[in-house]
This record gives C-alpha cells, structure tokens and sequence, in this order.
C-alpha cells in the first residue's frame, strides 16, 4: 500500500490568487519604501511566477496603486450605521470604526495614509478615500441637512481626518495615547465642531 504525499500548494482560483499577491504587495509596500520593494520579491512572497502580477496588475506602479487603494479605502462601518441615540453616541460609532482601522491597520495604514508627497496619482487616491471616509461618518451619525449644509459637514469632516491621522500616528509611532483615550478624544472634538455647523 502506497500513501501519496499531498503536495504543499494548492490551486486558487484567479480571484484568491489575485488577492493573494496583493496582500504580499500591500504588506511589503506598507513595509517599505516603493523603490525598496521588487516584483521579484512581491512574486516570490506570494508564491507565483513574477509574470503572473503583470498579468492581473500590469506595472510595478499599477499594482503599488492598488496597494493605495486597498489600504485607504476603509472598510465599509455596514456592522454600526447608521446609529441611532444622541449625537455623541452617534459620533462616538463613527469614530469607533476610525479608531478600529486604525487599530486593525497600524503602521501600515500610517504609511499609506503619509504616502501623497509629490505623486499627483498618489494624492488622487488620497482626496478619494477621504471623501469616501467623510461620507461614511457623515452616514453613521445620520446626517440630515441641505445639499449646502452637507458640503460643510463634509468639508469639517474632512478637516477632522488630519486630526484622526495625527492621532494615529500618537497610537502607532509614539504610544502616547491608548485607542480608548483616542477613541473619546476624537469623538468630542467632532461632536465640538458638528455643533457649530
């Protein structure tokens, strides 16, 4: 009687290879600076041939792109919103689900979060997942005014994503400031500034 070995791969579908190595890409880019970081080294993690990530990427550059996207456009907060309750229990949800992506993410999300500098595609991406995140807490806390009213509380949101990136920096980089203490301190200071709309 004979036992066959079972071999140490196995075969996934376009799709689950597709995401594979772009959980490589993301982690190494997120690691490293781009320049750092070869699509030799990002196929060898993820265990394909380099080909295969010109295949479903294209370029170096396009794939480091999607690698911004897949780390700046936020989960989606379906699992808290919209929330019911006084507008500081309301604002509270939101800013749980930033200070958790911030908590999940760490130095990674940092990185990409900084990554805009001088690259106008970078930056693009950037305003895009900040508008999306706007959108989403302005969503969550159940925002109901005018188109005009709107804009301004999107605008003040956005404003407030500088002070959530600072503070990720404190909870990641310094460890100043426990996610709990972040978590009520971000939450008052948007309930302070949606107050004056």
């Amino acid at each position: 009687m004979t036992t066959a070995v079972a071999p140490r791969w196995r075969r996934l579908d376009p799709d689950e290879r597709r995401d594979q190595i772009l959980a490589c890409a993301v982690r190494l880019f997120g690691e490293r600076p781009y320049a750092a970081v070869s699509t030799t080294e990002i196929a060898a993690q993820a265990g394909v041939a380099r080909g295969l990530l010109n295949h479903y990427f294209g370029t170096k550059r396009d794939l480091y792109l999607e690698a911004v996207r897949t780390m700046l456009f936020l989960p989606p907060p379906e699992e808290i919103g919209p929330v019911s309750g006084t507008i500081a229990e309301r604002v509270d949800a939101a800013v749980g689900w930033l200070v958790n992506v911030i908590d999940t993410y760490g130095v990674i999300w940092l990185r990409y979060a900084g990554a805009g500098g001088a690259d106008a595609d970078v930056r693009e991406i950037l305003d895009e997942a900040d508008n999306r995140a706007a959108d989403r807490v302005l969503d969550v806390i159940g925002f109901a005014g005018t188109e005009a009213e709107r804009a301004v509380a999107h605008a003040t949101v956005r404003a407030f994503g500088g002070a959530v990136k600072a503070m990720a920096r404190e909870i990641v980089e310094h460890r100043t400031i426990s996610p709990e203490q972040a978590r009520r301190q971000l939450g008052a200071a948007l309930v302070a500034m949606l107050e004056e709309l």
